[in-house]
């Protein structure tokens, strides 16, 4: 599993940085011959109310392309954090702050290029049951 390090009640964050993911991934080769390790894909975001306060503070498990809508909807300006290679953005309803993490085909194509990178043989997505066409159009342009 190499995902939820941005989580319901965690700090916001990616969920799945790419730095956090390699180191998960050096280890798993260490234990698990390659042939067997699946790498695990996130296909969710969360948006969290800011100030973030541990142990209060809960993020909102939304879709990909529902973290796209609202960013569309409240003119917020998506960014990319190069570091863990996920967009995220900032924006405000009804005097809150808020802070989205989520994945599109950018921080797609870095897992993808990690399970190229490693040689596994391919990954397995949590979870399947939200739209997010920019992925499968990846996916199906790069098989």
């Amino acid at each position: 599993m190499t995902y939820e390090w941005g989580y319901t009640y965690g700090p916001p964050m990616a969920v799945a940085p790419i730095p956090n993911v390699r180191k998960v991934l050096d280890y798993a080769i260490s234990v698990i011959p390659l042939d067997k390790i699946y790498m695990g894909i996130p296909n969710y975001a969360y948006d969290w109310p800011l100030p973030y306060e541990r142990g209060v503070t809960a993020a909102e498990t939304i879709g990909n392309a529902e973290a796209i809508q609202r960013a569309l909807f409240y003119g917020a300006e998506i960014q990319y954090d190069e570091e863990s290679q996920a967009p995220y953005y900032y924006y405000e309803t009804d005097g809150v702050a808020h802070v989205v993490w989520f994945e599109d085909v950018r921080s797609i194509k870095a897992k993808y290029d990690l399970i190229a990178e490693y040689g596994f043989p391919g990954g397995g997505y949590w979870n399947l049951m939200r739209e997010f066409r920019q992925n499968w159009m990846y996916v199906n342009q790069i098989t």
